[in-house]
């Protein structure tokens, strides 16, 4: 399934108050890495832009003027995401937002357009309730850097976002081996045959980032659990 990871910039909070979208940040991947494509928008709303909503974004109406309004450019948007999973941190707020922006254009609904909608701050409260879970939040819990984050940035919160929906959701994905496209980049150690009509079986040994990210996630999945890191105790007695 190709997922696309969408974030939004604002004038406000509402777009039932008239309330547009200036900015959208959207990242693509495929079996899960990124695959380079991005799409990165910078829109003229034609309206002024709520103090509180600059306070987070950093952008004000003059910065903004000399940019396309979203009609220009919604037939970009609409086929580079058409068809994939959007993958969005509190998804009914940018939904409402692109569906009035898209209505505005005369153009098909948001339900029209992708395949299906995972909003990860739903499941970051499923998997850890009573926490926070915004997107701050879940960059320290995974292990996630977020230094660069002095503002709020649809592109760049939305690769925050992947890394932060990759590290969520690892251990979730098929565990069917696929004979033609085994991961990017993965080498592949051996192949054992299993007998007449069984399919071989491929074994992968992990990239030295995978390795990498595999260990951050053991690390911040041992600090949320205080200690109680069963996968990461073992590891640590058979190097002791």
């Amino acid at each position: 399934m190709r997922l696309l990871v969408i974030d939004t910039e604002t004038t406000g909070l509402d777009p039932k108050q008239g309330h547009r979208i200036i900015e959208i940040g959207a990242i693509e991947l495929q079996h899960r890495r990124p695959t380079g494509r991005t799409l990165h928008l910078y829109l003229n709303p034609e309206r002024d832009i709520d103090v509180g909503a600059t306070e987070v974004h950093g952008m004000t109406w003059d910065d903004l003027r000399d940019k396309p309004r979203f009609a220009d450019v919604a037939h970009e948007f609409v086929e580079f995401a058409r068809g994939a999973q959007w993958i969005i941190h509190n998804a009914p707020f940018d939904v409402g937002f692109l569906d009035a922006e898209l209505a505005r254009a005369g153009l098909p609904t948001t339900g029209e357009i992708h395949a299906d909608v995972i909003d990860t701050l739903a499941l970051a409260r499923e998997t850890f309730p009573g926490k926070r879970n915004n997107l701050d939040a879940l960059c320290e819990r995974f292990g996630v850097s977020n230094a660069q984050r002095t503002l709020h940035g649809a592109l760049l919160d939305a690769g925050l976002l992947a890394d932060v929906y990759l590290a969520m959701t690892r251990g979730q994905e098929t565990l069917t081996i696929e004979m033609s496209t085994p991961g990017a980049g993965a080498a592949v150690g051996a192949v054992a045959e299993l007998g007449a009509g069984r399919r071989p079986l491929i074994l992968v040994q992990p990239a030295a980032d995978e390795l990498a990210a595999h260990a951050a996630y053991l690390e911040a999945l041992d600090r949320e659990s205080k200690g109680r890191c069963v996968w990461l105790s073992l590891a640590r007695a058979n190097a002791a």
